[in-house]
């Protein structure tokens, strides 16, 4: 799942590390179609620290492969091994389209939905937080502010038109925890037994 971090884009891939001499990226994707986004000519917004001599740039897309089962992507401009290592963990973002991506929507899309567990309405989506291995999903419930990584096995639905995420969180994320009652498992005085 993802989602974008401005109203016009969607991440699409990150770069993983240089493959070969000439240029070629790794790339991790997360599109479900990659023939389609990384066509010759394909241009993508870079999100990278502010020190990369890359901040603020675009790259294009030169050609795409798959070798070995890895997807591999060349850049114009990033025609060596060294060009390519410092684009190494670059997230690529693309203008919205008409066409989405299946399981992916933007921010404006998702915050403000009710967020629901076993049918209640334990909280309301505040943000979408961007990480590079996953989004994760931050939830206001009463007045606390829960961190929930945006993946299928926690967020089975999300359904913008009916204003809903439906969340299956591991248990104890969403739970007031108890205070500390200062007792073994074995029912016992926890300074006790450290004696």
């Amino acid at each position: 799942m993802d989602v974008a971090a401005e109203r016009n884009q969607l991440r699409v891939g990150r770069l993983l590390k240089a493959h070969g001499l000439k240029g070629a990226l790794k790339l991790e994707l997360y599109t479900d179609n990659p023939e389609r986004r990384f066509v010759p000519g394909a241009e993508f917004t870079l999100q990278v620290p502010e020190a990369s001599t890359w901040h603020g740039k675009t790259v294009t897309v030169r050609e795409y492969r798959v070798m070995n089962g890895n997807s591999v992507v060349f850049l114009d401009g990033v025609e060596d091994r060294t060009a390519a290592e410092s684009l190494v963990r670059a997230i690529l973002w693309v203008d919205q389209d008409d066409e989405p991506e299946d399981d992916a929507w933007y921010d404006h899309q998702l915050v403000g939905l009710d967020v629901v567990r076993d049918d209640a309405v334990i909280g309301r989506l505040l943000r979408v937080e961007h990480l590079p291995a996953q989004d994760l999903l931050i939830v206001k419930t009463g007045d606390r502010e829960v961190m929930l990584p945006f993946v299928q096995a926690f967020v089975p639905s999300v359904d913008p038109t009916a204003g809903r995420i439906v969340i299956t969180p591991p248990t104890g994320l969403f739970e007031e925890l108890p205070a500390d009652d200062q007792t073994t498992a074995s029912g016992g005085d926890a300074s006790a037994a450290s004696e």
